[in-house]
């Protein structure tokens, strides 16, 4: 059963609003409108003959049919029920079969602006329409010419929250991901603790540092990351430690759009060797430690996390948990008082 709209619990489960989130890889969109389910709603992205994307409610005010079944007519979307026609920032420019009609000039659709960046397209979630978003804030692997990254996307079952459980927990990389080739050592037992910093906050073992996957970081910028490092040998080729910054968006209850990035420090010809040591030696065992998170993941029931007996491993769990929920109650009372 889902949670009524009003409750922490289904703010946390479509995603908080007034953040930036990431949607798709930017080739899943193309010339043709397309539908996407994200953050408790359906979306229609499409674009224009610039190659601009728009996002839309996929909904259509006149009858409520999918706009994503209609024509592109730059950036406007003819519906393919009626012919009404949506502009990108949601008002209705033209219906053909009543012309003139009070739907005419009217906002009626909800609109969302759109980025792309680093091969995905990202979407402002604002309560309602609004005329300009805040910039879209990425950390310095995602925006500084000195890294080099890949972007790696999937969809897992399950709640997108699972997946930020898992990033905000650097213990399990000694267990689950043992036999990985980066992160083999290290101790298996370990303390922790919290380190705030002007952003968010980094999670850390202590007295272990660029040994195995040793702290995470969680960060708000205007869009929700997580970042952390894992020491490479010689053989991984140049740029220092593998960095990995993620980013998780609800596609519904039980489905997740999981965004990592793979970064390395480097330039030049350091650069060059990367990018073909990744695309031919390291992509593969990658995603074989990803598809590990993905199985234990899925395999886990709904409730999970409803019947769980913390230690101090998961004091980063606790406290992200903690804060996502103070974000939600605090949206919530925004929105009772206005």
């Amino acid at each position: 059963m889902n949670a009524p709209e009003d409750t922490v619990e289904a703010v946390l489960e479509n995603g908080l609003k007034n953040l930036w989130f990431p949607l798709c890889p930017s080739d899943f969109i193309g010339k043709e409108p397309i539908s996407l389910r994200r953050l408790g709603k359906k979306l229609v992205l499409w674009r224009d003959a610039d190659g601009a994307v728009h996002a839309l409610e996929d909904h259509c005010p006149h009858r409520g049919a999918p706009l994503s079944k209609g024509i592109v007519l730059g950036d406007r979307i003819a519906c393919g029920y009626h012919g009404v026609q949506i502009r990108a920032d949601g008002v209705v420019t033209s219906v053909p079969g009543s012309p003139g009609c009070k739907l005419e000039g009217s906002r009626a659709v909800q609109s969302f602006h759109v980025r792309e960046s680093n091969g995905a397209v990202w979407l402002y979630n604002a309560q309602g329409n609004i005329d300009e978003p805040p910039p879209l804030r990425l950390p310095e692997q995602l925006t500084s010419g000195e890294f080099s990254s890949f972007l790696c996307y999937t969809e897992w079952n399950g709640s997108y929250r699972y997946v930020l459980d898992n990033v905000m927990d650097p213990m399990h990389g000694t267990y689950l991901h043992k036999q990985s080739h980066s992160m083999a050592l290290g101790d298996q037992s370990a303390s922790f603790r919290i380190r705030d910093t002007e952003t968010g906050f980094v999670f850390e073992k202590e007295g272990q540092r660029d040994v195995n996957f040793d702290w995470t970081e969680w960060a708000d910028t205007g869009v929700h990351w997580l970042r952390l490092e894992i020491p490479y040998p010689k053989t991984g080729g140049p740029g220092g430690n593998f960095i990995i910054v993620g980013s998780f968006t609800p596609i519904s209850a039980n489905q997740a759009a999981v965004f990592h990035w793979r970064c390395r420090k480097v330039d030049g010809w350091q650069r060059d060797t990367w990018r073909f040591l990744y695309k031919n030696r390291l992509e593969a065992r990658h995603w074989a430690v990803l598809e590990q998170d993905r199985d234990m993941l899925e395999f886990m029931e709904a409730d999970a996390n409803q019947r769980e007996h913390l230690y101090q491993h998961d004091m980063g769990v606790v406290k992200l948990r903690r804060h996502l929920k103070s974000l939600a109650k605090a949206q919530l009372e925004e929105a009772a008082a206005q």
